[in-house]
């Protein structure tokens, strides 16, 4: 029996879960190439041992062909040099004063990190991820800072903020393949030094580059929650920062830390930035614990991800189906249909009846759907092929397209919704469909009846 005539009684080789990952991975790798992401990560992720870890991942990112900004913070390694000066960083209002002590250990860590960013980056050893691997990497003044000035009678000194970012330099930087890297500085036409939150470096940069994504590496894995009143007084308990939850909208974010008031600053910061970002036109802003061993790839390059996104609009959209989804449609409906929950459709057919379906779509993969056959006479319709991808039950999307359908049944002037099944009863029952007999049924579908199927009819007012 030779490779390429197989033995079918043969049983089927055990899968790779390697393979199959890297399958999973392939439409993430080619959605992202020639994209443009801005990662920020603060002065802790340098200072843990495990930074090399991260930079392998992010060596593995440029490799893909995406154009990558990196900024990061300082604070440690300012801090450590303000200790070893007996002084320390003062806050006003959660807002930092950087006097002329604070600004010179500022140059001092910002410069040392840049160059320990780079060794890492430049790193060519063989039997290592970074084997015959070559990254160059660019810093410069790209970012021009104002003053915060005096707010409220605080002179903040030499605490600046983003005024402008130069968007042409950065551009040209990337487009020659390197990575451009931005400490959390900034320089003004006078000259100036200003130290930067790393956060708002972050966000200028990737609204000025039109950036396709804006990423930021958390350091914090709880949140402190009041419990009680919440006065100053009230005890707390931990909170992991999974209560952000998988995906935040822009415009809920103010209202999310005025009721969170236990969430870290330093998340805080990035998610008043990342919600910034995304009212001037970045679709896609995502907040990763970086502690988590291989985070930033599994966000990037898997369906689930695994940390916190943030956007303008709802990252699942729900949307009427085209022609070009039919392959996904039928994808989606073939487990189903292997099972007998579903009568089998050819794509034939489904490609004539596609505009009768509508779906939720997740980064180019189908979600769930289902269709809406009319019967005006009767003032029925059929809700048919309503279906949910494996990996994504339970998670109220079938409920979500369920009251999208009786929506446009009722906007069509349907008064009842009727459903055929074989195996799916209790889910239609749980949601107020009630059994019903054939003949309740429109006369043109008691004509298509399959009785050797024996399907159960089930009827909802709309």
């Amino acid at each position: 029996m030779t490779p390429s005539n197989p033995d079918p009684n043969d049983p089927a080789p055990p899968r790779d879960p390697f393979v199959d990952w890297v399958r999973q991975a392939t439409p993430y790798i080619h959605a992202h190439r020639g994209r443009t992401f801005v990662i920020v990560f603060g002065g802790e992720a340098v200072a843990d041992p495990r930074f090399p870890d991260l930079v392998h991942d992010i060596a593995l990112l440029h490799g893909l062909g995406i154009r990558l900004v990196l900024v990061h913070g300082a604070r440690p390694q300012i801090e450590a040099r303000l200790a070893g000066r007996g002084a320390q960083l003062r806050y006003v209002n959660g807002l930092r004063i950087t006097d002329q002590t604070a600004l010179a250990c500022v140059k001092e860590a910002a410069g040392v990190v840049r160059v320990e960013i780079e060794a890492l980056l430049s790193l060519g050893l063989a039997n290592s991820p970074m084997a015959g691997v070559r990254i160059p990497v660019v810093s410069g003044n790209f970012v021009t800072a104002r003053p915060l000035g005096v707010i409220d009678g605080v002179d903040y000194a030499h605490t600046g903020a983003v005024r402008r970012i130069d968007r042409q330099t950065l551009r040209a930087v990337l487009d020659q393949g390197a990575v451009a890297l931005m400490p959390p500085l900034g320089y003004s036409p006078t000259g100036e030094v200003f130290n930067l939150s790393a956060a708002d470096v972050a966000r200028g940069a990737a609204v000025a580059l039109g950036a396709d994504k804006l990423i930021f590496l958390t350091e914090d894995p709880v949140a402190k929650a009041p419990i009680g009143d919440g006065s100053p007084n009230s005890e707390t308990r931990d909170l992991p920062q999974d209560l952000l939850g998988p995906n935040l909208l822009a415009r809920d974010i103010d209202a999310l830390l005025a009721a969170s008031s236990g969430i870290p600053e330093d998340v805080a910061q990035c998610l008043r930035a990342g919600a910034d970002a995304c009212r001037n036109g970045i679709r896609r802003v995502h907040l990763v614990q970086r502690r988590r061993g291989g985070a930033l790839l599994r966000e990037l390059l898997t369906p689930d991800g695994s940390g916190t996104l943030i956007s303008a609009e709802p990252y699942e959209e729900l949307r009427p189906a085209r022609i070009d989804d039919v392959t996904g449609i039928l994808e989606l409906l073939r487990p189903l249909e292997d099972r007998g929950v579903l009568v089998r459709r050819s794509r034939e057919r489904l490609e004539t009846e596609i505009d009768r379906f509508f779906l939720t779509e997740r980064d180019g993969l189908i979600t769930a759907c289902a269709a809406l056959y009319s019967y005006p006479s009767a003032g029925m319709a059929e809700l048919a092929c309503v279906a949910v991808h494996q990996d994504y039950r339970a998670t109220g999307r079938g409920d979500r397209l369920l009251a999208h359908m009786e929506d446009i049944a009722r906007a069509a002037g349907i008064e009842r919704l009727f459903v055929l099944t074989t195996q799916t009863a209790h889910w239609f029952r749980e949601r107020g469909f009630e059994p019903a007999s054939l003949g309740a049924l429109p006369m043109e579908r008691q004509a298509l009846y399959n009785f050797q199927r024996n399907s159960q009819v089930y009827i909802k007012a709309v």
